[in-house]
């Protein structure tokens, strides 16, 4: 099936190694009904139509439901929804809920807040695809001195220390959206910290584990005050944001902690 798309909508379908865990998740779980909860061009409901009895589509914006529900007519099966996912008041229950809103830490991007809505329409025995994410926290010396991605290796940054998983989400259950937390980081060579790189790994389903791919949670480079160290340095690292809140939720600190005489 050759798809319509808009230029966001291509690269994410170019993003081959994104696309083969959703593939291998949506053949494995499909079945009964299917929500698709920001749909974009339908690549997702495509499949998910194929082993489903029905799928529901919801896509938010006017222009990209329409192009999701040219791609899907040929589907007796796909309903498309132009609509908020996180308000639409679904007429029944799913058996596999689709949610493919993700971002580095679940920042920018509404994962969190259209899931915590979408939970009261899953059956309890119901499936979330993905099911989770993993996210990593690492000192850098890096060239950005704004928050960015990385992409294609820029901006450039050094790891000086070692990484921390810090947090495991799993979207069975509503999460918390905005995160706190202080973390102790041990520098492992010397250099110049200024930043904090933020990795998240997606569950897409338990045994499905993607790690950052161009168009799936590429890495995320938060600058810091620049702080000498130098190996066996410790670090206490403050951060707090908001899931959904944006790349303006985000507040990080970082101090090196001197060993008591």
């Amino acid at each position: 099936m050759t798809l319509v798309n808009t230029p966001y909508h291509h690269n994410l379908r170019s993003d081959y190694e994104r696309l083969a865990g959703f593939f291998e998740a949506i053949k494995e779980k499909s079945k009964g009904t299917v929500f698709d909860l920001g749909t974009g061009s339908g690549v997702l409901s495509s499949w998910a139509a194929q082993y489903a009895d029905k799928v529901v589509a919801v896509e938010i914006n006017r222009t990209t439901s329409k192009i999701a529900q040219r791609n899907l007519e040929a589907f007796n099966n796909v309903e498309v929804v132009n609509a908020d996912a996180s308000k639409y008041q679904f007429s029944t229950k799913a058996d596999v809920i689709i949610c493919e809103m993700l971002d580095t830490a679940l920042i920018d991007e509404e994962q969190v807040p259209v899931l915590n809505s979408a939970l009261k329409y899953l059956k309890e025995d119901g499936v979330i695809i993905p099911c989770g994410i993993i996210n990593c926290i690492e000192p850098v010396e890096s060239s950005c001195e704004h928050i960015s991605y990385e992409e294609d290796g820029f901006p450039k940054n050094s790891v000086l220390g070692d990484p921390i998983f810090y947090s495991k989400l799993m979207f069975s259950k509503p999460v918390e959206p905005k995160f706190k937390q202080m973390f102790m980081i041990k520098i492992n060579r010397k250099g110049i910290v200024n930043g904090l790189k933020l990795t998240t790994f997606t569950l897409i389903t338990e045994k499905i584990i993607c790690g950052p791919t161009p168009m799936l949670n590429p890495p995320l480079i938060i600058p810091l005050k620049k702080i000498n160290v130098v190996e066996n340095d410790m670090l206490e690292v403050n951060l707090s944001y908001e899931m959904g809140g944006g790349l303006e939720s985000v507040r990080a600190r970082a101090e090196k902690i001197h060993p008591k005489p």
